[in-house]
Parts: structure tokens; C-alpha cells; sequence
């Protein structure tokens, strides 16, 4: 989808974990028109993950709501506002089961081939 590449969307940041998706969206909606508002929420507990997006209409409120409203209070927390970076290459950070060791997910099935006395090979 081309609307895609010319999506001003802020990443928000430092949300309460009270902040809804149409608090969010009421907030920002006083610097332009809200196409849509997003909070990110954990998939085992059901609750924020504390930071979201919010997409404009045009660039302009979009530039308004990061000067404004970055390092603002909403709901308690002082919040975080920047220009949200386009997921255009997804690499090795999908998924959502990537619990540490890095970002590849095992790479070669998780299996190095090597033994750690050194005797393997020499």
C-alpha cells in the first residue's frame, strides 16, 4: 500500500498504563485531524506496553504535536513524542517470541558446532 510511505504517524512514548486508545487519539486530535490512535499492548499480560503511535493527516500536525506535546504530562507521566521511524525493513526484530540472544532467532537452527573445551576440531 503506497498511503504507507506518506503516513505522519508519532511514535508516543512513557504512556500510563491507564492511557487509552481514545485518550491518546483526544489529545493529539488539538493539533490536526487523528487518523488513528495505537497503544501497543503486551500479548501474555493484557496490559500497555506503554507506548503507542498516533497517525495524522498532514505532516504539519504532525510536526505540531512533537513540539508541543514532547516531554508533556499525560495521565500522570511525562511523555515522550518523536517522528515514529517506518518499519520498512522488518530484518530479524519480527515475530514476537524473540526473547533475548540477540536479534536472529537462532540463525543456523540455534546450533553453534563448536564445543566450548576446544577439542572439536584442531
Amino acid at each position: 500500500m503506497d498511503s504507507a510511505e506518506s503516513e505522519y504517524r508519532c511514535f508516543v512514548g512513557g504512556l500510563a498504563w491507564a492511557t487509552d486508545e481514545q485518550s491518546l487519539g483526544r489529545t493529539f486530535s488539538e493539533f490536526g485531524e487523528v487518523l488513528d490512535s495505537k497503544i501497543i499492548i503486551d500479548r501474555e499480560t493484557g496490559r500497555s506496553k506503554g507506548f503507542g503511535f498516533v497517525t495524522f493527516k498532514d505532516e504539519e500536525s504532525m510536526r505540531a504535536a512533537i513540539e508541543r506535546m514532547n516531554g508533556q504530562e499525560l495521565d500522570g507521566r511525562n511523555i515522550t513524542v518523536n517522528e515514529a521511524q517506518a518499519r520498512s525493513s522488518r530484518g530479524g526484530n519480527g515475530g514476537g517470541y524473540n526473547r533475548g540472544g540477540g536479534g536472529y532467532g537462532g540463525g543456523d537452527g540455534g546450533y553453534s558446532g563448536r564445543s566450548d573445551s576446544g577439542n572439536w576440531r584442531e
